[in-house]
């Protein structure tokens, strides 16, 4: 549905404010950001800024959600232009692009490490991938994945979040630092745990290794 003059000013009011925070907070830190710099840098009123977010650690947490989602989206659409089949291959395609773009900017790597909890984590799943999709979200998505491909887990929500928390800090450490070793040396090591992962959550494999 087409946004009215009304509401697309809004969302360009609100996009100038995360796009300025994301700025500001990536060039002089959070806690030295204060909210006056993000209005005064997007060009706006004091008042809009709390017609979207409570204070700065609220906009850190959405962008950290916002940013986690794009990520997300791109990986999606990048999977759906493919022939790619399965659940797992699918989910580690959309990892492996993922961390491909992380790759080019590792100022992005910092931000979401360091930021990323359990609220933030949920949020940035029930980020919709497009607005043309219908609202349809990354963990839509990911549970539409498991049903095409006729898989059954046990707690797939909890797979997921293992899944992306060994991501995120596979990344953090190996594209920032090269330790243990360089993300591109350290990716077939990643892809079999994630492997063993969807394996360890697969319906009635828990049950036969008792």
């Amino acid at each position: 549905m087409k946004m009215n003059k009304l509401e697309h000013n809004k969302q360009l009011k609100k996009e100038a404010l995360f796009n300025t925070a994301f700025e500001l907070f990536m060039t002089k830190g959070i806690n030295k950001t204060t909210i006056s710099d993000i209005v005064q840098k997007a060009g706006v009123a004091k008042g809009t800024f709390y017609l979207y977010f409570s204070d700065k650690y609220d906009v850190r947490n959405k962008l950290v959600s916002k940013k986690a989602g794009e990520l997300f989206t791109k990986g999606y659409k990048e999977l759906k232009a493919t022939q790619i089949t399965g659940t797992e291959d699918s989910v580690i395609y959309i990892i492996d692009y993922i961390i491909n773009e992380l790759q080019q900017d590792k100022a992005l790597v910092t931000f979401i490490a360091k930021n990323l909890s359990w609220g933030i984590f949920r949020a940035a799943l029930n980020t919709p991938i497009a607005a043309e999709e219908n609202g349809l979200n990354f963990y839509d998505s990911f549970t539409n994945l498991i049903e095409e491909n006729g898989d059954h887990f046990d707690n797939p929500e909890i797979m997921l979040f293992t899944i992306v928390e060994l991501v995120g800090g596979t990344c953090h450490n190996c594209i920032l630092y090269h330790e243990p070793l360089t993300m591109d040396e350290y990716k077939p090591f990643l892809y079999d745990t994630i492997h063993g992962i969807f394996q360890q959550h697969r319906k009635g494999m828990s049950s036969q290794s008792q």
